[in-house]
């Protein structure tokens, strides 16, 4: 039954609002239609808790499925994304030939046009490569080339590309950066040896974030500050990895007292959800084990991270669970001026997820369609 179709239901417990937490009811269909209860410390009571849905910016895959490889992949890893609660997601490429690419955009655009029952809401693409630097590829295959505005468009005309990657110290790319913006683009850096200047040069070209903050970027120096340091300094978003493998704990927290709407995505590979063992990631074989994902010379590779991992790491590290919540989905949908989405409020649309006392998930809504979680 499509959230269309869907007729009003009700949840009660702990609901996190913009205004703060209540204890009551939230009544919705498609979309949120009232939310009714008083203001409470959750710590007072037993009720779940009931949050916004999770929003990732940063999915590669799942479920055995790489975006890469068209077809049904796209479907695929979005019904595994809303069974650990992400409501709405970025489908994302790797650096590749263009041909490959424009297959991939392919699958992935017929995805975002028939959502299917189960699956969170794909928003479009984000480009991760292939204009990125050659020599800080991280796990991307080595097809990386500069930008052209034609080639972006080309690619845009076969599915919409809502962020884009970008190196900005290659040839044009500074350049480039504002017309891709003037575009509705949203642009990030990353995978780059930009300097400290070059990284401040490309946000006040239009520039908008960062991708997976400190991975695969010229790292912070007392004197030589590079791309991580241009983001510490002068960032309003960017996005980071919390399976705590990409990024010590001790980093995260920094990185949140320096960006102020710091969120959280994933970057999770076809081996998410799926048993240790050979996956692939774009034209790249990767290997998932002891909880991660590395190339055969141990590069991590994505991740296996899932949204409700990722806040439950959150809290693990000291976070208050209603900051957590905003950082795996209120601060994404600011960034990407999702409105309707993000937020418990009249009329937004019915995405949430309901936890228990241990943060693990009991339901979840995409726009008012309950997701199966038989196979979570």
């Amino acid at each position: 039954m499509s959230g269309l179709e869907q007729s009003n239901a009700q949840l009660h417990g702990n609901i996190l609002t913009p205004q703060g937490w209540v204890s009551g009811s939230i009544d919705f269909n498609q979309r949120i239609i009232a939310i009714q209860g008083n203001a409470v410390d959750p710590a007072q009571n037993d009720q779940p808790y009931i949050l916004p849905g999770f929003i990732d910016l940063h999915v590669h895959g799942a479920g055995g499925k790489d975006m890469m490889e068209a077809g049904d992949a796209a479907q695929v890893i979005a019904r595994m994304h809303a069974q650990h609660g992400t409501t709405c997601m970025l489908a994302t490429t790797m650096t590749a030939p263009m041909s490959d690419l424009e297959t991939a955009l392919q699958g992935i655009n017929h995805a975002l046009k028939n959502h299917g029952n189960g699956m969170a809401r794909i928003l479009g693409v984000h480009l991760e490569g292939p204009y990125i630097n050659p020599n800080k590829l991280g796990a991307q295959p080595n097809y990386a080339q500069t930008a052209t505005l034609t080639d972006v468009q080309n690619l845009n005309a076969i599915a919409p590309i809502k962020l884009i990657t970008v190196a900005p110290e290659m040839d044009g790319h500074l350049a480039l950066i504002s017309e891709l913006t003037k575009m509705g683009m949203k642009v990030q850096l990353g995978h780059t040896l930009g300097t400290y200047e070059e990284g401040v040069a490309a946000l006040e070209n239009g520039a908008a974030g960062f991708t997976h903050l400190f991975n695969a970027m010229s790292r912070l120096d007392h004197r030589a500050p590079g791309m991580v340091g241009a983001a510490l300094a002068h960032a309003n978003y960017s996005e980071i990895i919390p399976d705590l493998l990409h990024v010590h704990p001790g980093a995260i927290k920094a990185a949140m007292r320096a960006i102020p709407h710091l969120y959280c995505v994933t970057d999770s590979t076809a081996a998410s959800g799926m048993p240790d063992g050979q996956y692939m990631l774009g034209r790249q074989q990767v290997h998932k084990c002891m909880g991660g994902v590395r190339l055969a010379d141990g590069t991590l590779a994505g991740s296996t991270l899932t949204m409700d991992q990722a806040l439950r790491n959150l809290v693990s590290i000291g976070l208050e669970l209603a900051d957590a919540s905003k950082r795996v989905s209120t601060f994404a949908a600011d960034y990407m001026g999702l409105t309707e989405r993000g937020r418990l409020q009249q009329q937004s649309y019915a995405d949430l997820v309901v936890l228990d006392r241990e943060l693990n998930l009991i339901a979840v809504f995409v726009e008012g369609e309950k997701i199966d979680l038989i196979n979570a």
